[in-house]
């Protein structure tokens, strides 16, 4: 994404039209917009016939950028699970696995990040229930791997906001919910972990619509990237206007739901509960 910008920033710079820089590589107008969108890969001899004509001289910049894009083009670590990984779902994990900060509202089930294995296990089958043992024990295995990242030397920052519904809906037997349970007070107290739940008494609030994800990253040169999920697939947005919608309900909700330094006292009374 961030090559991609870069090109569209040098393409804009040298006056090249979308028309011009597609007749240099001999390809459709549409397949430079979607280089630009990192919705394809970018091919080295493209990329090099592009900078050139975009007027960049110089052979170790050149050098650099191409360099760049051989890294970019090379598969990350859930390619390993592509036989179970919807195609919708692989830019949701990438995004995840580049952010520096990822925040969220779930009001159904316990965000992916931060469920435990019997949990997710239950959450798979109830949404999958034709699918075979084996292919939701390999998302299982992809969602536990997800997890590694909340464990990096320089882990994302995590700030979900859970409706209470997601903590008081049974799931697989009160022996699982008890540990999920267990599992997110422990995940609280982590410093680059903020949990906020959204009480049944707070009422209605601006998220109302469904869960969504907001993505922001450690490069200037990439916008905040939302995304809201479906049963058949998700919508993502990185245009301001449409981000600044997410983000704006984010910030209320969390001025509404029970404070931070709340969510560890509130989890355990739930689990004393069950």
């Amino acid at each position: 994404m961030v090559l991609g910008r870069r090109l569209a920033d040098l393409r804009e710079q040298s006056g090249t039209s979308f028309e011009e820089a597609a007749h240099h590589l001999d390809v459709t107008h549409a397949t430079v917009r979607r280089m630009e969108k990192a919705q394809v890969g970018l091919k080295v001899p493209y990329v090099e016939k592009l900078l050139r004509l975009y007027g960049v001289r110089d052979p170790e910049e050149i050098d650099g950028f191409v360099r760049l894009a051989r890294e970019a083009n090379r598969p990350g670590w859930w390619h390993n699970y592509r036989d179970v990984l919807p195609g919708w779902f692989s830019a949701f994990v990438s995004l995840e696995a580049e952010a520096e900060q990822i925040r969220a509202y779930e009001p159904h089930y316990v965000p992916g990040l931060l469920q435990t294995a019997d949990y997710a296990r239950a959450v798979l089958r109830a949404g999958m229930p034709q699918a075979p043992a084996a292919e939701v024990d390999r998302l299982v295995e992809l969602r536990l791997a997800r997890q590694q990242l909340l464990d990096r030397e320089t882990p994302p920052l995590f700030w979900g906001v859970i409706d209470e519904t997601v903590l008081r809906r049974a799931v697989a037997g009160p022996h699982v919910m008890r540990d999920q349970l267990a599992h997110l007070e422990a995940a609280s107290l982590r410093s680059r972990i903020r949990l906020q739940v959204m009480p049944f008494g707070a009422g209605l609030h601006p998220a109302m619509y469904g869960p969504f994800h907001l993505f922001r990253f450690p490069v200037p040169e990439l916008a905040d990237v939302a995304c809201s999920e479906s049963l058949v697939g998700a919508a993502y947005f990185d245009q301001r206007d449409d981000v600044s919608v997410f983000r704006e309900a984010l910030d209320r909700m969390c001025a509404q739901a029970a404070p931070v330094h709340r969510t560890e006292s509130l989890l355990g009374e739930l689990r004393k509960e069950i």
